[in-house]
């Protein structure tokens, strides 16, 4: 099994959209075996599902994510975990407990489409980014 997490510094990146990097976990039997930092190189939303999938990702982990995303994941049979903040390793072994609080519902579907972006994930949601 292989778990990505949008990543930041540590944290949840909060925008599944804009994220630089993934963190990817191995797991077997319950365990993580082995995790390495991943750049994106720039693939945007769309494009963001299948560079997942191409390292054989399960589970995705991440705050806020549209639609569209959404649906990609979906048909590359990844399992989603989203509106979940904080520390992207606490935030696995919540996942591997059964204790991961997430949103199953998450959406960021307030896209400014005028290039002048939004907080996904922040405060905007009126739920702190992280409605569980």
């Amino acid at each position: 099994m292989k778990i990505a997490v949008t990543y930041d510094n540590g944290n949840v990146f909060q925008h599944f959209g804009h994220t630089e990097q993934f963190k990817v976990y191995d797991v077997e039997n319950g365990s993580i075996t082995a995790a390495q930092v991943v750049d994106t190189n720039g693939s945007g939303h769309g494009a963001l599902a299948g560079f997942l999938a191409s390292y054989q990702v399960d589970t995705l982990i991440c705050g806020g994510i549209g639609a569209g995303a959404q649906m990609a994941l979906s048909e590359a049979g990844i399992r989603l975990c989203g509106g979940v903040s904080g520390s992207a390793d606490e935030a696995v072994e919540a996942l591997l407990a059964g204790s991961l609080a997430f949103n199953p519902n998450v959406h960021c579907d307030h896209h400014n489409h005028h290039g002048e972006g939004h907080g996904c994930g922040e405060n905007t949601h009126g739920c702190g980014g992280h409605c569980h």
